[in-house]
């Protein structure tokens, strides 16, 4: 549409007429939704669905895949919380996190530091850090299980140089077989996370480093005191994923390595999940205790996003 108006000396001059605004903001965010749905749909069926059936599961009786299913309610919570293997697990759990997951974050930011510094050869230990994200679990395991089995590297070392007494079954121990695993889950997340940091901190602007530096601070402190900063947020989004990788992924270690024993000495929360569900075939038990993780999880989502928020 258009407009006319007239000049003085008679002439007509023609103005186009403004887009309409209405037009101009609804047809994009219309075609947004319309391509979202698909994704939403996908996202309610995978993902909401089995957090769901999580909850309905619990509430049942169901002793097996192919065996009567009946309404349980809260008995299988009062099952699991009078189980001492399942506190237990929470104890295991916690100190699983608790230790893994600092020493991961700090080790990793520090080694993404130095490799954004770009040393001399700085792209090959890029590839060499990730090198334990390219392994696969069961090779991890057995990595582990050559160096830590009686007659493994571990302990022909320690004979080597004279301290054949610290020699231990360490797998097969109750005060030592946790704590292999979480050798194990700070071994194979390390690497991959500094290369993540690396990433990361390649975008910050070098003025930044050379500014601080010209001011006095050395590497530590600007390290810490100035990129740490400015990657924050990121860092929360980095230690969200390994939180979560530990949290529900630590049943395959348990599972290769340990078994959960001796005793339950290293079943964690995860693992426990997989043991009554395919081993004892208590399936109301082993989602009880998904409650209690997806629990956990959530919480503890929630508590790292508040710990690494911003402040400005």
């Amino acid at each position: 549409m258009t407009t006319l108006t007239s000049t003085p000396g008679g002439a007509t001059i023609r103005h186009p007429a403004p887009p309409s605004a209405t037009t101009g903001s609804r047809t994009p965010r219309q075609g947004g939704t319309i391509l979202a749905v698909p994704a939403l749909i996908w996202y309610a069926i995978f993902m909401i669905g089995p957090v769901i059936a999580i909850f309905v599961i619990a509430a049942l009786h169901w002793p097996g895949m192919l065996q009567p299913v009946s309404f349980a309610g809260l008995d299988n919570v009062r099952t699991v919380f009078d189980d001492p293997v399942f506190w237990d697990a929470v104890n295991n759990t916690a100190v699983q996190l608790a230790v893994a997951l600092p020493i991961m974050i700090v080790c990793a930011y520090m080694l993404g530091y130095y490799v954004a510094q770009k040393p001399p050869g700085h792209r090959v230990i890029r590839y060499l850090l990730f090198i334990p994200g390219l392994i696969s679990t069961p090779a991890k395991a057995m990595v582990f299980y050559a160096a830590l089995s009686p007659d493994g590297l571990v302990n022909g070392g320690l004979q080597a140089v004279g301290l054949g007494s610290l020699t231990d079954a360490w797998l097969a121990s109750p005060s030592t077989a946790l704590a292999c695993l979480i050798a194990l889950d700070i071994w194979s997340g390390i690497g991959f996370t500094a290369v993540l940091f690396a990433a990361r901190l390649d975008s910050v602007p070098d003025e930044l480093g050379e500014a601080a530096q010209l001011d006095g601070a050395g590497h530590w402190r600007t390290m810490w005191r100035v990129h740490f900063p400015v990657i924050r947020d990121y860092v929360g989004v980095v230690t969200m994923l390994q939180f979560l990788w530990t949290l529900f992924g630590s049943a395959q270690n348990v599972l290769l390595l340990t078994q959960g024993g001796p005793g339950s000495s290293s079943t964690t929360l995860s693992f426990l999940v997989y043991q009554k569900a395919f081993i004892a075939a208590d399936l109301g038990y082993s989602q009880t205790v998904g409650v209690v993780l997806f629990l956990a999880g959530l919480v503890g989502l929630l508590a790292i996003r508040r710990v690494f928020r911003q402040n400005y």
